[in-house]
């Protein structure tokens, strides 16, 4: 059992980390900052529902380690971090709770991770003028949300056609 779970870890973090990769390459027509697409996030949404809370908070915090060492500036890592934290600790929030579906879950996880970069940014530059920019995120956490939270129930709906993959 525990090389299932080992064997597990390493594919959803290879996962993550070529969907960061993949992302990294993607040009977006826009150039507001901290708006991207997320597809990281895929792996993590489905790990949170397919093996669990604890495991995918720190599948998140792997990624966010190795993504910002390898494809960030390092000093990146504090913001990267805050939202990764607030994202996981409301979608863990929300999941357990029932009250959300997946999308649900997804479009909280995208907005929290919004609002915790955001905070940092301010402490970081010591300037609260940058909450004018937390509405632009907001409709990005709640897009790429969306996607993301459609993209993983579908996800799970197949892998749960071929073996018990999640109890939701």
């Amino acid at each position: 059992m525990k090389s299932k779970k080992v064997a597990s870890y390493g594919l959803f973090i290879a996962l993550a980390f070529i969907f960061s990769y993949i992302e990294y390459l993607i040009p977006l027509p826009f150039t507001m900052p901290g708006i991207k697409l997320g597809l990281a996030n895929l792996v993590i949404i489905i790990a949170l529902y397919g093996i669990g809370i604890k495991e995918a908070f720190i599948l998140s915090m792997v990624r966010i380690l190795l993504v910002g060492f390898t494809f960030r500036d390092p000093s990146t890592l504090l913001f990267s971090f805050a939202g990764g934290i607030l994202s996981w600790l409301l979608m863990a929030i929300c999941k357990k709770s029932k009250l959300f579906s997946m999308v649900g879950v997804s479009i909280v996880g995208g907005i929290a991770h919004n609002i915790g970069q955001i905070i940092v940014a301010i402490y970081y530059v010591n300037n609260t003028s940058l909450l004018y920019y937390l509405p632009f995120l907001m409709i990005s956490g709640v897009v790429s949300g969306t996607l993301i939270g459609i993209l993983a129930a579908l996800t799970i709906k197949r892998l749960n056609k071929y073996f018990k993959y999640s109890d939701d």
